[in-house]
């Protein structure tokens, strides 16, 4: 049988990513994710370079799938924030990634971090062209809807980043019945922010 690179990088790839969601960037190990992936490490430093370059690569492929899965829509906030917050319930492994990040590389400029500015920049502006915030100056429209869309963010992947502590705070006794009231919360709040920007939004 021939041998089929693209396979193989789409192997380390997965293997990669289930291995940083577990251990992070200092607890991975390439010799567990050559196992998993049935590749030999020469093949992972040949495709991505290094261990920290293979998590970089992960974490932006993640996002922006992510970012080509969901599109906020300027008239459907409050909905376009209900089916985000099912992406990260179905995905729990990109919280996961995002926090090894902040505790391992956060401060560090990235090489993708061009790439992920961007992805963000184009969610602001697509909320800019939709008309949303049109009450503020331009240069105060574009940082209110930034600081918008942060805290939306927020609001939607605390409930994923502390699951025992949205189980207890709300005392359910179970995480799912937890996470079904936060996603009506959530929505809610977002429909609010959302709707009335005056008293949301910070002022320039």
């Amino acid at each position: 049988m021939a041998y089929d690179a693209e396979d193989t990088r789409r192997r380390i790839f997965a293997a990669a990513a289930d291995e940083f969601a577990a251990h992070g960037l200092a607890g991975a190990r390439v010799d567990r994710i050559a196992t998993a992936a049935r590749a030999n490490k020469q093949a992972i430093y040949l495709y991505y370079g290094s261990k920290e370059k293979l998590f970089a690569a992960i974490l932006r492929a993640k996002l922006e799938e992510v970012c080509a899965s969901i599109s906020i829509d300027p008239d459907a906030v409050a909905e376009s924030v209900g089916q985000i917050f099912d992406w990260y319930q179905e995905h729990p492994e990109l919280i996961r990634l995002l926090l090894w990040e902040a505790l391992e590389v956060c401060g560090e400029p990235g090489e993708g971090d061009p790439e992920r500015r961007a992805a963000f920049g184009e969610k602001v502006h697509h909320l800019v062209d939709g008309g949303f915030a049109r009450h503020l100056p331009d240069d105060a429209r574009v940082r209110a809807i930034q600081d918008l869309l942060f805290t939306v963010m927020g609001l939607i992947a605390w409930n994923f980043a502390v699951p025992e502590m949205c189980r207890l705070v709300l005392d359910e006794e179970t995480y799912p019945a937890a996470l079904a009231r936060r996603r009506e919360t959530v929505i809610e709040v977002a429909r609010k922010l959302a709707t009335t920007p005056d008293a949301s939004l910070p002022p320039p």
